[in-house]
Formats: structure tokens, C-alpha cells, sequence
């Protein structure tokens, strides 16, 4: 996801069906006509005969044309109409098709599936430390810093001369790496150590690209690498505000940039040529801070090319959706995906808002008011039905010279349009105002004029202060970095939540890492028009889920650099398992409402870094298990073969599809008929040799829950133990749903697994 994105309860969804309908009409209409047929870009994934060998690519390629032969027009040369001949990762192309030449394919021997091309959206200097990692000498202590690891970045590239890429003092790149740098040679090192672009797609979807561009244009990329791997900066700072050392979560691991998005979004056709280089090129875990609104898995590119990557060892880490507080609001829902949501850190980039009454509300902000006199100025709430969203036009119907203007957050324009409007209209400032949907979850920005956000009670404060005085007049004052604030972390609004609405069976988000205010690398001047200039123009300050996922990309390469023979789903069992349910004062994890948060909002809980490396047991899945849950979602035949690049008959796996998909939560439903359900887990000691573990429950609220055995006793590393767990309505069961734990815990670790009961 962007790191902002129209965040209103009803624009949230509008905007999402709004870009899937202008997607699929300009990805039809910008590939033009054939014979008076509109051309589509479609990926088509086929079968490889088995007795099929590939020397060359361009083999590969001449194979794929033969299908678009076959299909085209007589006289139309396949290569005309080849997107991409991907690699056998993904075992396709793509094309673009008139809808009859679609249907020719479908008919050939040899072919999987076929899904139109969409257009995705793009969903630092203190929050390593909140995370608990301490950093000596460019390394974590007691840590590998993400040595040997590789991270694939798949975003809108990145800025190679940055210092946050620096290649000095880090070892050359491991043997099994086989990518290249596709642009000026000098730019990468032993840090940046591949940057390919794929934007045939956006060019195809009327995207603004360069081919061969060397720096990212957006910010995004660069902001997203560098906080998953960047090298140690020291003094950095926005504007002044949040000084420090920025450096990323796995300053030892190595960066592999696949710029696969535009500033205006990325399409399935580059994301999957790009996650195919990927796997191709030896990466060990995969970024992606992008995704869409939810479609079944075997439609969605993004979750088809995730599942090959993760089928060749590839941990992959996505963002979960700016789109919350909404329930059922979810991005990237596949149980093979590592699902972020986005929470604050303990820092809080200050500015109080003073009435004229006296008084002195806590506003977040950034900004330096040089040459401006932000004291005792004119405020004014254009309250309106429809203006107090400060829209461009609406603000024509309101003297706001010399103003300052209380602005409500959400509507059609983001935080920044607000600004601008504003500030084009002649006024001198902006009071972002939280509506009850966004409670007291705060962001800052890098504003065109002096701009501070309050949460919905002072924000209802201040308008009340507005309509209730003759000549109301406000001051701006800066207070600058505070760090310790409390609660922290607190899950922020626009983090998407659960229940999956493709994977009910699954708990989702799986975990939450820092997404609130985070300094990262940036490729430009810090707004030049901002008001002060940059302090440090190469860093700046974004919030989204797109924050929080390289985070925890930079977290999986910490655990794969210590445990390189884990599985995929070992590494992230290990993520969620070890989290953390209590703040840094003890207590439950808040929502934006400052009330505790669901397991729909924070998944297993905040990241623990240290804990990830060192879990104790993992629960561990193998791919062909994802294989008999997606035939338990009563998915085709031909659905699970497209997602996972093999024939598969679900009539095969009747044994299989009888158990359970061992995940490291666990969600269960008790309905009508159903009062009783057991589930059964393996874990696989990954601790001590020898070591016992005795389980706790922390029951869901009507739900009786027992378990056996009570407690598991291992004698070397590796062994594996199962256990069932039994749920059960009692008398008091209400109907939603109800959550608790199930832990298990030795002389030295806490296993914990959330448990989510639908009861209806």
C-alpha cells in the first residue's frame, strides 16, 4: 500500500472499486484494437511438457510465441503482442489478446489459466531501538545483522548513491547470488547488489516510465529498502525533528531492487516478472508494500507468483492494507504470506495547539515556522456540509487569508491536497482535525505550510472552541522530538483489520510492526516549498502499512542469517509466536480508540525481533500442505493448479485435506450443528535438546478449551510433537467472536498462538 491512501470509511471502498474499474478500462483501451477488437493484456500460465527442455531463453520464448501463433490473426507476429516470456517460476507470458484470441488458448493443450492484468497500489531513526535492537559497530548485538541474507524489494526502485545504501564494510555478496545491476554499474556494491526494472506492464497501463531510470522517482522504494537493510547514517533529520542514526532492521543483509511500480501504481504483469527474477536470482526473502482489494487467490497474480517464491524457500513479507478501521478490509490474505499491520512507536513529533481560550491541545506535526509568526492568527472551521474536508472548490466559498484552517481528515483528498488547497487558497496554517473514525491516531507529514494533526477529542475541541467564540484566534508551537511516549505501540486506524474474507480459516494479520511516522531514506529535497527548507534532505517522514512490512522483512532476514536451513513458514511461525501482546508498560495492546486491541487488528501481536531468533518450537508447513487447504476451499482442480504451477487432482488428497493447515494460530468457527471442534498442530523443536514444555490457555470468552497432552517433552533438536486442541461452547457463548492464547512454555520460552472462535 502507499504510504497514504483516501482512508474515509466509504472513500476507503470506493477508491479501491473505483482503481479496479479505471484499471481494467485503460489496460483495455491503452492496448488499442485488432480487427476491431479491443486487446487486453492477460497473463496466461501454461504447463511445460515434461519432456520439454529449455537451453536458452530465448527457447522458452519461442515456445510461449507458439501459443500467441496459434491464437493471433494470420499475418499478426506473436512477438508484437508478447508483455513478458516469464521464467519457470511463474511458467507463463504475458500477452495481449483480444477476448476470441483468449479463447483459442484456453482451448490448447498445455494451458493453466488465464487472469486479465491489474493495477495495484503502493500500499529510520528510532524504531530499530523500539524494536530492541541495539546497534555496535554497524551490527546488532548478539545478532547477525541479516549477514548472508538477500532481500528482494519489489517497489518503485530505489536511489542507489544514497548513503543508506553504502557498500563499505559489507562482505561481497553470497555464491548462490546470480542477479545483476541493469543500470550504471558503478551504482551498486556489496550492499545494492541488483537492480533490474520491469514497467512493460505500467507502460502498457499508460504509466509515465523510463526504461532504464536510475533512481526512484517516487520515494517509495527508496523509503521501504532502506528501512528493511539500509547502512548506518548518523545525524539524520527531518526538518530538525527525529534526530538520530537511521539504519534498517538488517544492516548487514544485502538489497536486491526490482522496480516493478510507477508513482501511479504496479501491475500484476511487472510484479510477477519481478518476483520471477527474484526467485531466479537467488533473493531469500521478498518486500512487497503493495496490494489490492480481495480477490480468490487463483486471480490474483501477486498471491500465485508469492506462492512459487515461497515453494523455492523464499520468505515473503506484505503489506496488510491502509483501509482500516474497517473490519473485513485485508490485502494479501494467502497463509503463505507474512500479512503486516501497522502500529506507532514510542516517539511523538510534537506541536501544541492553544486556543484563544486558554486551551492546549497536543498536536503532531513537522515543520520549522522560519519568517513566520505562527501566534495568536485567525481560525476558521469550514463547517459546511462537504467543505469542512477543505476540497480545492470548497475553500473558494470561505475567506481563509491570513487564516488558520481547521481541516477534517478522510474525504476524497489526502492530508498533503488538504495542505496545498489551503495554502493556495492564502491561508497561513492547517489544523488536521481526526474524525471519530481515526480516534487518536496521529501522522505527520512534510506540509507546504505549518500543519498540526489532533486526535478526534481535541480536534472536537477545537471546533467547539470555533463556534462557540466571536474571534477565535490560535498559536502554533513547536515542541519537537519527545521519545517514551505512552501507550506504544498503539495499532493506528488505517491499519486494515480481519477476519480474511478469502482464508477464513486463517488468523489475519499474522503480526504488527512499526508504520507510523518513520524515517527512512528519500530520494529528494524534503518538499522544497515546505516551510524552514530540509534540515537533512535525504530523509523523510511517510506511515502506511508499506512502512511496517519492510520492517518485518528486515526481521525474517535476521532469522533466516541465524537458521539458513529454516523453511519459510518456520521463519514466520517464529515471527508470530514469539510477538508481543503487552506495550511497553505492561499492558494490552490499544487500538486507535485507546481501547484494547482485537487479534483482526494486530494479528499475534508486535514484532519481537530478538525472541524471532530464538522461538523454541516452531510450527512448520510444508507446501504440498497448502495444497490440501486450498482443495478445502473447495477450489477447482484447476484453481490449485494455477496457483501452484503443478497438476493437481484434490480428489488425490482426500487423506491430506482431513488435516489441518499447521499454522501458528489458530482459527476455528463453532456454528449451528456445531458445537464441539478439535484441531491438531505438530511443533518441532528448534530450542535446547532436551526440554519440556507445559501448556497455558487463556480461554476465549464462552468457549471451553482443553488440551492433549498438557505438556510435550522433546529430547533432541528437530524432534517434532503433536498435540490436539479441542473447542467447545458452554453456556454463556454469545454470538461473534471471542479470542484467547494457547502457550506453550518452558524454564525458557513462550510459545503463544492467538486463537480466534466464531461463534454463531
Amino acid at each position: 500500500m502507499r504510504a497514504f491512501a483516501p482512508r474515509n470509511a466509504l472513500f476507503s471502498i470506493l477508491f479501491f472499486l473505483l482503481l479496479l474499474l479505471i484499471s481494467g478500462a485503460v489496460l483495455a483501451a491503452s492496448d488499442g484494437l485488432e480487427g476491431g477488437n479491443p486487446l487486453q493484456t492477460y497473463v496466461v500460465l501454461v504447463e511445460k511438457p515434461e519432456d520439454l527442455v529449455f537451453t536458452t531463453e530465448e527457447e522458452r520464448k519461442n515456445w510461449h510465441e507458439s501459443f500467441l501463433s496459434r491464437a493471433t490473426a494470420e499475418g499478426v507476429a506473436a512477438k508484437s503482442r508478447m508483455v513478458y516470456s516469464y521464467g519457470d517460476v511463474i511458467s507463463g507470458f504475458a500477452a495481449r489478446l483480444a477476448s476470441a484470441e483468449l479463447e483459442a488458448i484456453q482451448a490448447m493443450d498445455g494451458f493453466v489459466a488465464a487472469f486479465p492484468d491489474r493495477v495495484l497500489p503502493l500500499l529510520t531513526t528510532h524504531s530499530p531501538g523500539f524494536l530492541g535492537l541495539s546497534l555496535s559497530n554497524g551490527q546488532w548485538s548478539n545478532s547477525r545483522s541479516g549477514e548472508g541474507v538477500v532481500i528482494g524489494m519489489l517497489d518503485t526502485g530505489a536511489t542507489p548513491n544514497h548513503p543508506s545504501f553504502s557498500g563499505t564494510g559489507m562482505p561481497p555478496p553470497p555464491a548462490k547470488w546470480k542477479g545483476s545491476c541493469e543500470m550504471n554499474k558503478a551504482y551498486c556494491n556489496n550492499k545494492l547488489i541488483g537492480y533490474k526494472v520491469f514497467n512493460l506492464g505500467a507502460e502498457l497501463a499508460g504509466a509515465r516510465t523510463s526504461r532504464r531510470r536510475v533512481v526512484d522517482t517516487d520515494g517509495h522504494g527508496t523509503h521501504t529498502a532502506s528501512t528493511a537493510a539500509g547502512a548506518p547514517v548518523d545525524g539524520v533529520s527531518v526538518l530538525g525533528y527525529a534526530n538520530g542514526t537511521a539504519v534498517g532492521v538488517a544492516p548487514r543483509a544485502h538489497l536486491a531492487i526490482y522496480e516493478v511500480c510507477s508513482d501511479e501504481g504496479c501491475t500484476y504483469t511487472d510484479i510477477m516478472a519481478g518476483i520471477s527474477a527474484a526467485v531466479e536470482d537467488g533473493a531469500d526473502v521478498l518486500s512487497i508494500s503493495l496490494g489490492g482489494s480481495s480477490i480468490p487467490f487463483y486471480e490474483d497474480g501477486l498471491a500465485v507468483a508469492t506462492f512459487r517464491a515461497m515453494d523455492k524457500g523464499l520468505v515473503v513479507s506484505c503489506a496488510a492494507g491502509n483501509s482500516g478501521p474497517f473490519p473485513r478490509s485485508l490485502s494479501n490474505e494467502a497463509p503463505w504470506m507474512l500479512t503486516v499491520a501497522a502500529s506507532t512507536i514510542d516517539r511523538s513529533l510534537r506541536t501544541a495547539v492553544r486556543l484563544g481560550d486558554g486551551q492546549e491541545l497536543e498536536g503532531e506535526s513537522i515543520f520549522q515556522p522560519t519568517g513566520a509568526t505562527m501566534t495568536d492568527l485567525p481560525l476558521v472551521y469550514p463547517r459546511k456540509s462537504g467543505f469542512s474536508f477543505c476540497e480545492e472548490k470548497a475553500l473558494s466559498h470561505f475567506d481563509v487569508k491570513g487564516k488558520v484552517v481547521i481541516c477534517d481528515r478522510g474525504g476524497y483528498s489526502g492530508r498533503r491536497t488538504k495542505a496545498k488547497n489551503v495554502h493556495e487558497a492564502g491561508g497561513a496554517g492547517m489544523i488536521l482535525a481526526n474524525l471519530g473514525l481515526d480516534g487518536y491516531s496521529t501522522v505527520v507529514d512534510v506540509y507546504p505550510i505549518p500543519t498540526a494533526n489532533l486526535g478526534f477529542s481535541d480536534g472536537s475541541k477545537a471546533k467547539a472552541y470555533v463556534k462557540s467564540s466571536t474571534n477565535p484566534t490560535v498559536s502554533l508551537v513547536v515542541k519537537g522530538t519527545v521519545i517514551g511516549t505512552s501507550p506504544a505501540p498503539v495499532i493506528t486506524s488505517f491499519s486494515s483489520r480481519g477476519p480474511s474474507l478469502l482464508s477464513p480459516g486463517i488468523l489475519k494479520p499474522d503480526v504488527t510492526g512499526p508504520g507510523v511516522d518513520i524515517v527512512a531514506a528519500w530520494p529528494f529535497d524534503v518538499d522544497s516549498d515546505a516551510v524552514g527548507g530540509g534540515a537533512s534532505p535525504h530523509f523523510n517522514v511517510l506511515s502506511g502499512t508499506s512502512m511496517s512490512t519492510p520492517h518485518l522483512s528486515g526481521v525474517a532476514a535476521l532469522v533466516r542469517s541465524a537458521h539458513p536451513d529454516w523453511s519459510p513458514a518456520a521463519v514466520k511461525s517464529a515471527i508470530i509466536t514469539t510477538a508481543e501482546v503487552l506495550d511497553r508498560e505492561g499492558k494490552p495492546i490499544m487500538n486507535e480508540k485507546l481501547q484494547p486491541a482485537s487479534l483482526f487488528a494486530m494479528g499475534a501481536g508486535h514484532v519481537n525481533p530478538a525472541g524471532a531468533e530464538d522461538p523454541g518450537l516452531v510450527y512448520d508447513i510444508q507446501p504440498d500442505d497448502y495444497i490440501a487447504y486450498l482443495c478445502r476451499l473447495r477450489y477447482t482442480d484447476a484453481n490449485v493448479t494455477a496457483i501452484v504451477g503443478r497438476r493437481i487432482r484434490c480428489s488425490d488428497r482426500k487423506e491430506a485435506m482431513k488435516a489441518d493447515l499447521n499454522y501458528p494460530s489458530i482459527s476455528v468457527s463453532l456454528h449451528r450443528g456445531i458445537n464441539s471442534i478439535a484441531v491438531r498442530r505438530t511443533v518441532t523443536n528448534v530450542g535446547e535438546a532436551s526440554s519440556g514444555y507445559t501448556v497455558k490457555v487463556e480461554q476465549p470468552a464462552g468457549v471451553g478449551v482443553t488440551v492433549s497432552p498438557e505438556t510435550l517433552q522433546f529430547s533432541q533438536v528437530g524432534e517434532k510433537v503433536s498435540f490436539t486442541v479441542r473447542f467447545s461452547k458452554d453456556g454463556a457463548s454469545a454470538r461473534g467472536f471471542a479470542e484467547g492464547h494457547l502457550v506453550w512454555v518452558s524454564e525458557k520460552h513462550m510459545v503463544r498462538s492467538p486463537i480466534s472462535v466464531s461463534i454463531a
